[in-house]
């Protein structure tokens, strides 16, 4: 089967249309970006009862899946996460909730929570899998990275 050239005019000119009433089009800065954030946000918003992301046959699915790529694309070129040590995450997670090292005795004791938080431990699978359970974040997260440093 041979492709069909669309007639670039019109694609030109309908794209020009579309950008016109969407108000976005590539991502190449903060505002496109944040404008693409906007128009993903009312799409999902809007699709609620008949949701676009589950139905691949509502009329705004291949949007949301253009704009949701492009997005993720931009987020990890300009708004990538560095790498952090399990102890950072640990550490984070918990000046986030407010908790002090007796707060997690299902990891351990406070002195074995220091250790981890000093670096001087890593957590072990069981630490690990209650560190998941308690913040319901990734294992990922408490694995060790060696451009974590």
């Amino acid at each position: 089967m041979e492709a069909v050239i669309p007639d670039l005019t019109k694609v030109a000119r309908s794209y020009g249309e579309f950008r016109a009433v969407a108000g976005v089009g590539a991502i190449r800065n903060e505002a496109d970006y944040d404008r693409a954030l906007t128009l993903i946000e009312a799409i999902l918003d809007e699709t609620r009862d008949t949701p676009a992301r589950e139905d691949a046959m509502h009329p705004l699915a291949d949007l949301l899946d253009l704009l949701t790529a492009a997005a993720h694309e931009y987020e990890a070129d300009h708004h990538a996460i560095p790498a952090s040590s399990p102890r950072d995450v640990l550490r984070f997670l918990m000046d986030q909730h407010a908790l002090t090292q007796s707060d997690l005795p299902e990891v351990g004791s406070q002195s074995v929570i220091s250790e981890i938080l000093a670096g001087r431990r890593m957590p072990n699978t069981r630490q690990i899998t209650a560190l998941v359970e308690r913040f319901h974040v990734s294992a990922d997260a408490f694995i060790e990275r060696r451009d974590a440093h």
